[in-house]
């Protein structure tokens, strides 16, 4: 629990909730084109559900924050190798930001990582993603310059990595 917020599994009823919250946060915020074929990827939580896990942030009923949970071979896995757990389609709400509600998303993956007995956590973020940047490096994340790639549509994309053994 963190600031009233209780971070745990996404449930089908939150499905709809979490899609629009991401969509929102990627879209809304220029992260994302509005006409590329990503937004329905970003979009479709129940598809995810299916072959990733989602984990969100919630307070009074209100889904304030989710991740998805991407482990290496599988379907959402773009970047995690054997060892590695990633993340992916952080979005917090404008309301709750400040909160630590995504550090305490990251955090609950990180948690993960290690009871799976993983060797480290990666994720992707883009260079508008100031805000996610800092948290990602205040929490530890090292940037992976050699791992870079690019969207389809030609957007660089930055990898950074935390080793669990060295992380706290």
């Amino acid at each position: 629990m963190v600031q009233g917020f209780e971070i745990r599994q996404a449930r089908a009823g939150e499905f709809d909730a979490i899609g629009e919250l991401t969509v929102e946060v990627y879209v809304g915020e220029g992260h994302i084109d509005p006409r590329s074929d990503y937004v329905a990827e970003l979009a479709d939580t129940a598809k995810r559900a299916g072959l990733a896990q989602i984990l969100v942030a919630v307070r009074a009923g209100v889904v304030a924050g989710s991740l998805t949970v991407a482990r290496p071979g599988t379907e959402f896995a773009d970047i995690a190798r054997p060892g590695e757990m990633e993340f992916r389609m952080l979005a917090v709400s404008k309301g709750a930001r400040g909160a630590g509600v995504g550090s305490a998303l990251v955090r609950a993956v990180i948690e993960l990582a290690r009871d799976e007995g993983f060797d480290a956590v990666v994720l992707t973020t883009m260079g508008g993603m100031a805000d996610a940047r800092r948290m990602y490096d205040r929490m530890g994340f090292v940037h992976v310059p050699e791992r870079d790639w690019f969207t389809m549509a030609g957007n660089p994309l930055t990898v950074m990595r935390m080793g669990l053994a060295e992380a706290g």
